[in-house]
């Protein structure tokens, strides 16, 4: 805090113990564990201890400001001194179990109330950040409601139940189309270095797939119900067939081929429903990613049973296909070319394997791009995109860092564990090929100079930071003689699992660290010379220091967890900054 803040807390501090301090303007120890909500705390005792410098059993509202003036303003010799009274007590103040204390909720100003607002997807600023996102959202809806309406009007007149067969049939033709171009990676990627890129949220293309998907489910059992219920009816008319016959049999006659249309509908329905199920965030992310692989590999069969059951698919169908066999005949291709080498292997703490690949004369990436990796030994058919943890510049390895978060990371992580034999010595070769990029790279504005960029970092512990600290540690080195203010590269470290300040069984520990990083110049959890700061990012204050300084168009990317993506948007979209996330 600057000297304006401290004065302003100091002041706060001062009234909230007024309202705790009985008539004599004292509190004694009991009302100093309530004030911190403790009972028996060895931390509780020192504290009150060392703030009751009369050893009158009270402490006074003076000898309080005086001890956390010290801590605020005092020299390092004041701050050890205090750091060292803590401490040193012959384990005489100890306790069993050592229960700890919570934040002391009298010495933290309390936060601004948060002021009524209108919810956050009304708010003109989230319409204004996404604008391109609503409008293909809006296209598209309109797109679904046009195909019903055609197709209704196309059969007014035949009944309710056959107006929403046909309507929402027409709308599967169009989706089932619609959804495999949004995978398409290769052209996507080509779409991506064009104007197209400016006008279309194309990162959006897995969650729009995602989406698609669940609306493709949705449609195929109104489609199949309002069928069925029609067969009812027939079935139910003079000379007509049965409900049985009109769902198992051909003799209806109803389909463009052999009357097989019932048939193939079931069939689709069975296949679609299982590919829905298995894409569920439940089964992907449970260590059950095979599942979702393999049962995807419906959409094969769901494609020829689509052309046999509806008339008009493959009209819809055609173009789409001819890209998706020209991408899988391309990407057969190239990964026929040859194997390539794992030159390296390293075991990094929480289950990350770090591999370092033989990079391919004709592999040219950009920051922020995949590659899709294929390990035959681990599962011969299976490809999994990881993002190029190395820089482009890196001539002759191409870097991945590979967490264990599913079946498949596991195996490969078991399986270099158990390795016995130099890597040298096995005769395997491990395919890999460039797929798409993320958006990350080609969302740069080509013409834009890149003049400054604040990495954060946040992890939950410190053996996590060892995955790259040695590559901090050589970009901290080539910005050593540049002055802070014109350093290109700002790094922000968190722990989430260190406690906070506010904690007052940190207290003493910060502390420490703090005076031994000012003496040692480097932080003692990393060894940089950035601090490692407890807990988690006030993003707020974070990105209005980033946007005071006034450094040019500001742009954030973001790969992590779902639900922190959703904290830091929603402030990307306080201070207007273009948000890009790393989606596979």
């Amino acid at each position: 805090m600057n000297l304006e803040d401290n004065t302003k807390w100091l002041m706060w501090v001062a009234k909230q113990f007024e309202n705790i301090a009985g008539d004599n303007k004292e509190i004694n120890l009991e009302q100093f564990k309530t004030a911190l909500k403790v009972k028996e705390s060895f931390f509780g005792d020192r504290f009150f201890a060392l703030f009751d410098s009369d050893e009158s059993g009270t402490i006074s509202l003076d000898e309080l400001l005086n001890t956390l003036k010290l801590l605020i303003h005092g020299s390092e010799t004041d701050k050890l001194r205090f750091l060292f009274q803590v401490y040193d007590v012959d384990d005489q103040y100890r306790e069993p179990g050592h229960r700890g204390s919570s934040a002391a909720s009298w010495l933290k100003p309390p936060t601004a109330p948060r002021k009524s607002q209108i919810p956050h997807i009304l708010s003109p600023v989230y319409w204004y950040n996404n604008k391109n996102k609503l409008l293909l959202l809006g296209s598209y809806a309109c797109v679904n409601i046009i195909l019903f309406t055609l197709a209704a009007l196309k059969q007014a007149g035949s009944g309710l139940w056959i107006v929403v067969a046909r309507g929402c049939g027409q709308c599967l033709n169009f989706n089932c189309a619609f959804i495999l171009v949004l995978m398409l990676r290769r052209s996507l990627t080509w779409l991506r270095t064009t104007w197209i890129a400016k006008v279309l949220p194309l990162d959006l293309n897995v969650i729009l797939h995602q989406l698609m998907g669940y609306i493709v489910g949705a449609l195929t059992l109104l489609h199949m119900g309002a069928h069925i219920i029609n067969f009812v009816r027939l079935s139910q008319a003079k000379g007509g067939y049965r409900l049985w016959e009109y769902l198992f049999t051909t003799r209806p006659g109803i389909g463009w081929i052999h009357g097989t249309a019932s048939l193939t509908g079931l069939l689709l329905q069975l296949l679609t429903s299982l590919m829905l199920v298995c894409s569920t965030t439940l089964v992907r992310r449970s260590g059950h990613f095979e599942v979702f692989y393999w049962t995807h590999l419906f959409y094969i069969p769901i494609w020829v049973l689509l052309i046999v059951h509806g008339a008009n698919f493959w009209k819809w169908f055609v173009i789409p296909g001819s890209l998706f066999l020209g991408e899988k005949a391309f990407a057969a291709t190239l990964s026929r070319v040859g194997g390539l080498y794992i030159v390296e292997v390293n075991l990094l703490p929480s289950k990350v394997t770090h591999l370092v690949i033989q990079r391919p004369p004709f592999l040219h990436y950009k920051p922020g791009d995949y590659v899709y990796l294929n390990i035959p030994v681990i599962a011969r058919y299976e490809w999994h995109p990881f993002t190029i943890s190395s820089a482009p510049e890196q001539p002759d390895t191409i870097w991945l860092h590979i967490r264990s978060l599913g079946q498949w990371t596991y195996r490969l992580h078991e399986y270099f564990w158990n390795f016995q034999e130099p890597l040298e010595d096995n005769p395997k070769l491990h395919r890999m090929r460039k797929e798409a990029s993320c958006s990350h790279s080609n969302s740069l504005d080509e013409n834009m100079k890149l003049q400054k960029v604040d990495f954060i970092w946040i992890n939950r512990d410190q053996k996590s930071f060892e995955w790259f600290v040695s590559l901090l540690t050589q970009l901290e080195a080539m910005q050593g003689s540049e002055e802070p203010t014109a350093c290109f590269l700002e790094m922000h470290l968190y722990m989430t699992s260190a406690l906070n300040k506010s904690d007052m069984k940190a207290v003493g520990l910060q502390m420490a660290l703090d005076l031994l990083a000012k003496k040692e110049k480097k932080d003692s959890i990393t060894g940089l010379r950035t601090r490692t700061k407890p807990g988690r990012p006030d993003w707020k204050q974070l990105f209005q220091k980033i946007d005071k300084e006034d450094k040019g168009k500001v742009q954030v990317f973001f790969c992590g967890s779902p639900a922190l993506a959703k904290v830091v948007k929603a402030q990307c979209e306080q201070f207007t900054f273009p948000f890009f996330r790393e989606n596979f």
